[in-house]
């Protein structure tokens, strides 16, 4: 027996008869509108989100599980900023997944609804949870679009929900799983596929001492556990000098703070602080996934940020890269350390413009909250591109300032170029953290990513369970598949 699942749309006037996606018509005239009468006699008309389960209405379907769209029609959002049409999908069709993987369903037939990406997004996203290390694990369900669906696009949200999954995958494993050697073993294994357009650096310590990434060692010192700077090539275009987009993540796998410990509540959730690098490295995987025609370079730095005799101490000295001395008045500012010495690096490649993706200040979740990943860019063009893909995904970027007025916050240093936190260390604490990384950045067109705000779903976005978001993965993802070697220009 089958276990479908199918849309319908809100009224949109009380004088209006049920309204069905075209799946579902075709479903409810296979059964003489069975459907239709059912839901007009079993309570009000289904809310968008909500759902609503028959059984024995087709004799080849064990059950149908019927969830809200909202009003049909609806397309991008000016004021929320993303496509409610997209959006109500993706939260309908995981809301029925999961109504089906409770009863212990292992597969199902989800209703393309009119939009197979995002539909296939909602099942893949809203079936994940990370349960690896419990002895009881949720039914793993089997997705396949029931009716006719442009199976491209169908594969493309599978892609983009697998390379967010994975991302979560990574952000929820305990740090004594998730060393920065297994992070760099696991993307390399997830990698192998597509052996033939990617190469897999793992740069050891010895290497990183050759490059003089002084600000990088001083974090990873403090810890057992040896760094690695891990360096993906993904060589998507035919074109091979075509300039590479340059995806730069923070790798933090557990931050303690360092000799400036962190409070022990809530501690537990910096096994997520390799977030960046989770995001950046899931999107390289995807882009290999979906063969997209252009050339990405990834570069995570990756350390723990431990309390040892051997850590930085606040008012010690390091020098960065590219020459630059830090002061280092808080250690647990440690995530713009080792991102300075990876932002001079990305420089070496020529590349069309970085990004750079973090899970750096409690500042950005003060200010955006849940809602949305700060940006902080130079470049109008490469924020109107970001700010574009996101709409499509729905996971969003607010654009914050870079003024000279941080700037001058994190210069005003008593014994070095640098202070790695701005001289008001309780205002603006996202933007002069910004300010210290722009320091590090002589390239056109950079974007930093601050994504400590969106690491977690509580019950925020629908189609996430609780835990780490693996956000903005798709994002990323997005932004690179619309960029072919001729949009790479400005």
């Amino acid at each position: 027996m089958y276990f479908t699942i199918l849309g319908v749309y809100e009224k949109q006037s009380d004088n209006d008869g049920i309204h069905l996606t075209e799946a579902a018509a075709v479903f409810d005239r296979s059964i003489s509108g069975k459907l239709s009468e059912m839901l007009s006699i079993s309570g009000p008309p289904l809310k968008k989100g909500k759902s609503r389960i028959f059984y024995g209405l087709h004799q080849d379907f064990a059950s149908a599980v019927v969830v809200g769209l909202g009003k049909s029609g609806t397309g991008v959002c000016g004021k929320e900023n993303w496509n409610n049409c997209k959006e109500n999908i993706r939260a309908a069709v995981s809301v029925g997944c999961r109504q089906l993987q409770d009863l212990e369903v292992a597969h199902v037939e989800v209703d393309p609804c009119g939009d197979g990406q995002s539909a296939a997004e909602g099942a893949v996203l809203g079936l994940f949870e990370y349960d690896e290390l419990k002895t009881k694990k949720k039914v793993l369900v089997t997705t396949q679009p029931y009716g006719s669906v442009d199976s491209a696009a169908w594969q493309k949200g599978v892609s983009y929900g697998d390379g967010q999954n994975l991302a979560r995958q990574l952000m929820e494993a305990p740090a004594n799983y998730i060393t920065p050697t297994v992070f760099a073993n696991t993307i390399e294994q997830k990698l192998s596929p597509f052996a033939h357009k990617v190469a897999v650096h793992k740069r050891p310590q010895s290497w990183i001492e050759s490059e003089q990434m002084g600000a990088f060692l001083s974090v990873s010192k403090g810890s057992e556990e040896p760094p690695i700077f891990l360096e993906l090539h993904y060589k998507g275009s035919l074109d091979s000098a075509q300039p590479p987009l340059v995806l730069v993540g923070k790798g933090i796998t557990f931050d303690s703070g360092g000799i400036s410990l962190k409070p022990s509540s809530g501690m537990d959730a910096m096994r997520a602080d390799m977030g960046g690098a989770a995001t950046v490295c899931s999107a390289i995987v995807t882009a290999a996934a979906l063969k997209l025609p252009i050339n990405i370079i990834g570069l995570a730095p990756l350390c723990e940020n431990m309390p040892s005799g051997k850590a930085n101490k606040p008012g010690d000295v390091v020098r960065a890269k590219n020459g630059k001395t830090i002061q280092i008045d808080n250690t647990d500012a440690e995530g713009r350390l080792i991102l300075a010495d990876a932002l001079c690096y990305a420089h070496s490649f020529k590349p069309r413009a970085i990004i750079n993706a973090a899970t750096l200040t409690g500042a950005i979740d003060v200010a955006l909250g849940s809602a949305a990943a700060g940006v902080f860019t130079n470049s109008d063009w490469l924020w109107e591109r970001l700010h574009k893909a996101s709409i499509v995904t729905g996971d969003r970027v607010w654009r914050m300032p870079l003024f000279q007025h941080y700037t001058k916050q994190i210069t005003e240093s008593a014994l070095a170029d640098l202070n790695n936190i701005g001289k008001y260390s309780r205002s603006g604490g996202a933007c002069t953290a910004a300010a210290f990384l722009r320091e590090f950045v002589t390239a056109d067109h950079w974007a930093h990513l601050d994504i400590a705000g969106v690491m977690t779903n509580k019950d925020e976005v629908p189609y996430l369970r609780k835990g780490m978001s693996g956000r903005p993965t798709r994002t990323l993802v997005e932004f690179a598949a619309v960029r072919t070697s001729r949009d790479m220009r400005v």
